[in-house]
């Protein structure tokens, strides 16, 4: 089968694309047909060498996956061949990745796709849905009524926040840097949308949340939290999950003074049962149509490692060239 791979970590031209041997499913492992995948900047930072993983070699890159089931091993109970299954949490703490032709993947990560979703929706929701979905309610336990700001609501994770938390009845205020990104963000329900080239964001955030923010959803690598917390209603929820090296200055007495809470977390930390009922909310959000992921480019899976160029670009480099997530097919 083709697949794109690592011998070595690096940078993008590492990713080599070619033949690896069609892996057997074993235990409760399930044989994925793969039709989709998409590119996360946790990919970029295991293809570096930025997180230590032991991973396996040759190494598949890649976290998620659409696809049809082909087979499933002798302790697999929950598909069966022909299902349209997605998975997300692959190429992690010694998985194999997901960017080939078939990949096995235990069952316990893998959940159902919805008739009407494609396997490009699918893919290009996995990784960042689940993640959106463990901020907001595991750790923000968000309510109808509430409000949220977060940063760049046409990303990846930004577009699932946005969407999930006016789902659920939540009032939301995200940024944009053009035109084009603030219209987006409006199309997927942000209430007030605030271009940060033209605009200022902190009179935007007084004026949406005069009383004070109930959950700052924080995408930025690095972390301005005097800020955030002077924004902050009393009891109000911080949530972040970028930036590795980031160690910026905290304001403590500001900060507990409000009762407020710093939630900090890396979706692959999540059990698979936890995981499972974040899927099940985005398989009922995208079928109710509340939840479409935002896809800016879709590529062959040949062009990897342009991919992943791209895609770091964005993520470390703020190229702004991108405004949702890359798509690959075989």
């Amino acid at each position: 089968m083709k697949a794109a791979y690592l011998e070595q970590t690096g940078p993008p031209e590492n990713i080599l694309y070619g033949d690896l041997p069609k892996p057997e499913p074993a235990g409760s492992q399930v044989l994925v047909k793969v039709q989709a995948v998409a590119v996360n900047p946790v990919d970029t930072y295991i293809r570096a060498g930025m997180i230590a993983f032991d991973l396996p070699k040759p190494f598949i890159v890649g976290c998620d996956l659409a696809g049809v089931v082909e087979a499933v091993g002798p302790d697999a109970s929950r598909f069966k061949p022909g299902d349209r299954v997605w998975a997300s949490n692959q190429g992690l703490l010694g998985r194999q990745g997901t960017f080939a032709e078939y990949a096995a993947v235990d069952e316990c990560w893998l959940y159902p796709t919805p008739e009407r979703v494609s396997q490009r929706e699918a893919a290009a929701m996995a990784l960042v849905g689940i993640t959106a979905h463990l901020g907001l309610f595991r750790d923000a336990r968000i309510q109808p009524g509430q409000s949220l700001f977060v940063h760049g609501g046409s990303g990846g994770v930004g577009s699932a926040v946005v969407q999930m938390a006016k789902a659920v009845g939540a009032r939301v205020i995200t940024t944009a840097g053009s035109e084009a990104k603030a219209e987006a963000c409006r199309q997927l329900g942000a209430d007030v949308v605030v271009n940060y080239h033209t605009e200022d964001v902190d009179e935007a955030i007084r004026q949406f949340a005069p009383h004070g923010l109930d959950i700052w959803w924080e995408t930025l690598r690095e972390q301005d939290f005097e800020r955030i917390v002077g924004h902050l209603a009393l009891r109000g929820r911080i949530i972040v999950m970028a930036g590795r090296d980031a160690k910026p200055s905290f304001p403590v007495g500001p900060f507990y003074v409000k009762d407020c809470s710093l939630h900090g977390f890396a979706m692959f930390n999540a059990p698979p049962e936890t995981q499972r009922k974040c899927a099940e909310d985005i398989n009922r959000w995208m079928t109710e149509g509340k939840l479409r992921a935002k896809i800016a480019r879709v590529m062959p899976l040949s062009e990897t490692a342009a991919a992943h160029r791209l895609q770091e670009e964005n993520t470390l480099q703020s190229a702004g060239t991108l405004a949702g997530k890359i798509v690959l097919e075989p």
